[in-house]
C-alpha cells in the first residue's frame, strides 16, 4: 500500500493503516527520539505518546504543507524535547551517572548517527560547519534556541537568523 493511501485511511480512523504506518516509521522515529532522550525506556514511552498523537490528530495533517514523515518526525521532536525538560525528567537525571550526560561532550558524531536514521546525512553533511552544529544542538540534542546561544557564545538573534537560513539551506538540497 502506498503511504499517502494509509495516511487518509488513518485520518477516517482505520486501525490497520494505523498499524502499516507505525510499521514503516516506528524505528526511525525511535531513533530520533534516542538522540534527544538518551534512555531507551523513557524513549519508547514517548514513541507510544507521539503515535497516540498521530492517531488523535491526524485530521490536521495537510500533505499540501509537508511530507507525512515531516510532519511526525515534528511531533516527536517536540515530544522528546518536552519530556527531557519536563521537572520530572530534571529530577531523574539528578542521580545518573556521567555516561548519561557524555554526549554533551562528544563531537558531530552523535548528528551522522541521527541523520543516518532518518536518511539525510548525505544533505546534512554538504552543509556549513556551523549549521551542522547548530542542527545538531537544536534538533538532534534539543537545546532551546537560548541555550545554543550561550553553548555557542553568539547573539540569540543570529542563533535564529543563521538556524532559518540553515534550514532553507537543507529543505532546498532535500527538494533537488
Amino acid at each position: 500500500m502506498q503511504p499517502d493511501f494509509l495516511i487518509e485511511r488513518l485520518q477516517r480512523k482505520d486501525e490497520k493503516a494505523f498499524a502499516k504506518l507505525y510499521d514503516l516509521y516506528s524505528e526511525n522515529i525511535l531513533g530520533v527520539i534516542m538522540t534527544i532522550v538518551k534512555d531507551q525506556s523513557i524513549a519508547e514511552e514517548v514513541m507510544q505518546d507521539v503515535f497516540v498523537k498521530v492517531w488523535n490528530k491526524a485530521q490536521t495533517y495537510n500533505k499540501s504543507k509537508g511530507r507525512f514523515f515531516t510532519w511526525l518526525l515534528n511531533i516527536a521532536r517536540n515530544s522528546a524535547i518536552d519530556r527531557v525538560r519536563s521537572k520530572a525528567f530534571k529530577n531523574t537525571s539528578k542521580n545518573q551517572d556521567i555516561e548519561t550526560f557524555a554526549f554533551f561532550l562528544q563531537d558531530d558524531t552523535d548528528l551522522d548517527k541521527a541523520s543516518e536514521s532518518i536518511g539525510i546525512k548525505k544533505f546534512v553533511n554538504k552543509l556549513k560547519p556551523m549549521c551542522i552544529k547548530l542542527i545538531q544542538l537544536l534538533y538532534f540534542q534539543g537545546f532551546s534556541q537560548k541555550e545554543t546561544s550561550e553553548t555557542l557564545d553568539i547573539p540569540l538573534g543570529t542563533v535564529k537568523s543563521r538556524n532559518r537560513a540553515c534550514l532553507n539551506t537543507l529543505r532546498t538540497s532535500l527538494e533537488d
